[in-house]
């Protein structure tokens, strides 16, 4: 009879007490500990095992859990006398900034101090011993969650493992699962120097200053750089998604998936299971599967894009809207199951997310949504970043990114049908209402004009929206932009995949006077003209006619839009 599947539990002593689900991952402890690496960092996307192994770490090493065997015994890791001594022998101190998701850096101050509270109040009994000395007033503080400076709450932690030192004999072992979570909050909501000059601190006197450390995991998704974060902090070891170490430790191997699918009588579906869910690749190991999945769908026995409904994608979502046309065109190709070739650097620099494409493709790899099929290391002779081919991880990812891409504009779903409506019928009407209503209605894009990048490319915001709304015609039209097509590169084209519908043709241009316009619709058939002289209906002529093509300007100042257009014929006759 197969094992429950407990979905979403994390704490490894419930798992093994009420025998659920569980693929050991023991050996972790071993490698590990036998790597000797003072603090590690360790990367991987969501939801692939990372808080499970922190309690598993915590379970096997603190002294809370000394008289706990029965948890191992029946698990790799008990096979080896030398680990059997170490379970239940440390001081450890484990935190989680999962939960850290905060609008103002007062209120991430707060939560953060909460956590260490928490830690102080587990160990409360050392204010009643006599034979180690404890600043008592600055304990009670900190433990109330109420630190007397911005510098007693950064020390709070080495402060604590000294008294642990003191009792207990040994150095502590410190535990941060998902430390990155409140850097991406701080990123999304405009205090990331405030936090990062903040949470420097704390990781200088905790990780990299403190002479009561044994060793330390942190966990997240991303490697964030260390010129933000980590200070000079060089006793770090940091493992990203190609890095050899830990490869198998978080994640599903074949072999395990297959063994897991045979005890739930689910072994004939290994090869839908393996173009859904597998794709992951860490280090040298190019078949990992996404634990989340595999289990939800050993639990509901259906294949569904389950690891993208675990999180809000706000960065994502927010990436993806202000990328320039270019990361678009990527997306488009990657949504068509083709792979793109960049230089990037694994290390993530969040202030640098709204000018480097590069760091929008580290983000999604270190996310999950990206694999790497190719890695060429840095070129030293012309002083280049390492070259990645990547690809959407796998069939879920894929279904996952189209849903996503169409979720950021249901918030006005009933306009959104009413503007495909209007282009597929040619009502110029319509199409000047709709994207009229948008450029009132929406006012972030253009109060970030001030930054100089928008300014030079404010065309770009109706390029990325459009081809958003446009989205949903995948099956019926295959959306490309920016693609090369007679004599230059269009904006959008939609190639009919049937016959009975029109090919469509959408050009963008911005007011520009010293160009001779007087007006938007100057501007509007400006974009027209450019559409005719440099032929871009050259490749879409071949596929419906000329008859059957329709061609759009558009053309803005501000919030101001016209759109002017028709059928290519009529335009070809005129100018």
């Amino acid at each position: 009879m197969p094992r429950t599947v407990a979905v979403g539990e994390q704490d490894f002593s419930k798992i093994i007490e009420n025998q659920y689900f569980y693929i050991d991952k023991t050996y972790f402890i071993k490698e590990w500990w036998e790597n000797g690496d003072t603090v590690t960092l360790i990367t991987r996307p969501r939801r692939f095992g990372k808080t499970l192994t922190m309690y598993l770490l915590y379970d096997f090493f603190s002294v809370n859990y000394a008289c706990r065997s029965d948890l191992f015994a029946h698990l790799d890791i008990w096979k080896e006398d030398r680990y059997r001594k170490l379970q239940g022998t440390y001081p450890v101190i484990f935190l989680s900034f999962a939960g850290v998701k905060a609008a103002s850096f007062e209120e991430a101050y707060t939560d953060i101090c909460g956590l260490i509270a928490r830690e102080y109040r587990k160990y409360a009994f050392l204010l009643k011993e006599e034979r180690i000395q404890i600043a008592k007033g600055q304990f009670m503080r900190i433990m109330d969650g109420v630190a007397a400076s911005v510098s007693e709450c950064k020390a709070a932690l080495v402060v604590l493992s000294e008294y642990l030192y003191h009792y207990y004999g040994k150095k502590v072992i410190i535990l941060l699962d998902e430390y990155d979570t409140p850097m991406q909050e701080a990123y999304l909501n405009g205090y990331w120097d405030t936090f990062t000059r903040f949470i420097s601190g704390l990781f200088n006197l905790t990780f990299k200053t403190n002479p009561y450390l044994e060793r330390a995991v942190m966990t997240g998704i991303t490697r964030v750089s260390r010129e933000s974060v980590f200070s000079d902090l060089n006793n770090l070891a940091v493992v990203t998604t190609t890095t050899k170490k830990y490869v198998t430790a978080f994640g599903f191997t074949e072999e395990e998936v297959l063994e897991a699918l045979c005890e739930f009588g689910l072994q004939e579906q290994m090869q839908n299971v393996k173009c859904w869910y597998d794709g992951f690749r860490f280090g040298t190991c190019s078949s990992i599967y996404n634990p989340w999945s595999i289990t939800q769908f050993l639990d509901e026995k259906v294949l569904a894009p389950y690891w993208a409904n675990t999180s809000s994608n706000s960065l994502v979502e927010k990436l993806m809207r202000e990328a320039g046309t270019e990361i678009k065109t990527a997306v488009e190709d990657l949504l068509q199951n083709k792979t793109i070739c960049v230089q990037m650097d694994e290390q993530i620099a969040f202030q640098e997310l709204d000018v480097r494409s590069d760091a929008v493709w580290s983000f999604l790899l270190a996310s999950g949504y990206l694999k790497i099929t190719k890695y060429y290391d840095i070129d030293p002779v012309c002083d280049r970043g390492s070259s990645y081919e990547l690809a959407f991880t796998n069939q879920e990812v894929l279904v996952a990114f189209r849903r996503l891409v169409q979720g950021w504009f249901a918030k006005q779903r009933y306009e959104y049908n009413g503007f495909l409506k209007a282009l597929l019928t040619g009502d110029l009407k319509g199409m000047n209402a709709y994207m009229n209503q948008v450029a009132l209605s929406t006012v972030s894009f253009f109060d970030s004009a001030k930054k100089p990048s928008v300014q030079a490319e404010p065309e770009r915001f109706y390029h990325g929206f459009v081809l958003g709304l446009v989205v949903d015609l995948a099956g019926r039209y295959r959306v490309t932009s920016n693609r090369e097509s007679g004599l230059g590169r269009y904006d959008v084209l939609l190639e009919p995949c049937g016959s009975g519908d029109d090919g469509i043709i959408l050009e963008f241009k911005v007011f520009d006077a010293t160009d001779g316009e007087k007006n938007l619709n100057d501007t509007a058939y400006a974009a027209l003209r450019q559409v005719i002289d440099k032929e871009y209906a050259a490749g879409l002529q071949t596929v419906c006619g000329l008859e059957h093509i329709r061609i759009y300007g558009f053309a803005f100042c501000g919030k101001e839009v016209l759109i002017e257009g028709g059928y290519l014929k009529k335009y070809r006759k005129r100018y």
